[in-house]
């Protein structure tokens, strides 16, 4: 593959320009394990580890390469292993809060083209935790498309009322709905990846994200396991990586997330529920809390049932909790600079 094929554009070589120094050449990172990683250029793929003056350089997790990232490496004389010295900017990303009581940013991914947020129809459904997928997409800049996998597991009529519900939250996005055991809805992935485009795949553990990734590739690159009696899946994938498919598309495996935190997700927020800012607009009071105004628009299109009082609770709840973070996180970075 030559870098254009693994999704290098004029953008990126511009930045590479100016970043790369002489003797160092671009390559993009297909792995992160454990402080490892494995980047690949034309030529293939290598394992490379950062210098210490790139480590010291970055001043937290979330400035160190992740899966997708466009770095500058240096080869060693046998080609076989390289140093990063350099990453350059990213044109998209998808971050979270790190599960748990950890107030940091963890990368998921870079250079992102299209999230394929994926649902398990069975166990897995629930629009709240979806909007805050797509939250996660929107802050950073990725087009999100929604797989709701394992139809086969529920009736026609019970997947429109799935879709209905997803609807009625004010949620566009586009729905490809899948089984993994009979092929159904596969072709319309397919037909949705482009060539040189990059697709990340997340969702939580069990969904099936691994057995589609092999159904994509047309062989088991990932390895799988049998489903519970339940339905539900079983955790299989345990480190983030880019693949390559024949038809020119790569995509990127990620573990499954027990948790979707959001930390100054503000952009991210406003570009997934614009349907309550903009009633927000015909709002009496500029400075409207939405509580207990009178002719508050987003009260009253409650009670019309034109808004749902769960969806907007939703909004509030994943509102408070990304500024909380925020503000967390801008203490803790203060007193790790002092």
């Amino acid at each position: 593959m030559n870098l254009n094929e693994l999704g290098l554009d004029r953008w990126l070589t511009n930045q590479a320009r100016n970043l790369c120094q002489p003797g160092q050449r671009m390559a993009r990172v297909t792995v992160v394990h454990r402080g490892w990683y494995t980047v690949r250029n034309e030529e293939g793929e290598v394992t490379a580890r950062t210098t210490g003056r790139f480590l010291h350089s970055t001043e937290s997790t979330c400035d160190m390469p992740c899966v997708g990232d466009w770095v500058c490496v240096r080869y060693q004389d046998t080609q076989n292993a390289a140093t990063i010295h350099g990453m350059l900017p990213r044109k998209s990303f998808l971050r979270r809060k790190y599960a748990g009581k950890r107030i940091e940013i963890q990368m998921i991914a870079a250079n992102i083209d299209v999230a394929f947020i994926v649902q398990s129809c069975h166990y897995d459904f629930n629009v709240s935790r979806l909007e805050r997928y797509l939250v996660m997409a929107n802050e950073g800049q990725v087009e999100p498309v929604l797989i709701l996998s394992k139809t086969d597991l529920i009736s026609a009529d019970k997947l429109e009322q799935l879709i209905a519900e997803i609807r009625e939250a004010g949620i566009s996005t586009r729905i490809i709905a899948i089984s993994n055991v009979t092929g159904s809805g596969l072709e319309q992935i397919e037909d949705a990846m482009g060539a040189g485009k990059t697709y990340c795949i997340v969702g939580s553990s069990g969904v099936g994200k691994s057995t589609l990734i092999n159904r994509l590739i047309g062989h088991d690159a990932l390895e799988t396991k049998a489903v519970s009696d339940s339905g539900e899946g079983r955790h299989t994938t345990v480190r983030r990586q880019l693949l390559a498919l024949d038809q020119g598309a790569m995509l990127i495996d990620t573990p499954g997330m027990r948790e979707v935190g959001l930390l100054d997700a503000s952009d991210g927020m406003d570009d997934n529920f614009d349907d309550i800012h903009e009633l927000s607009r015909g709002c009496r009071f500029s400075n409207c809390s939405h509580t207990q105004e009178p002719q508050c628009a987003i009260l009253q299109a409650i009670e019309d049932g034109t808004l749902q009082q769960v969806h907007y609770q939703n909004y509030l709840k994943l509102k408070t909790e990304s500024e909380s973070n925020k503000m967390a996180y801008a203490v803790k970075r203060k007193k790790r600079k002092s």
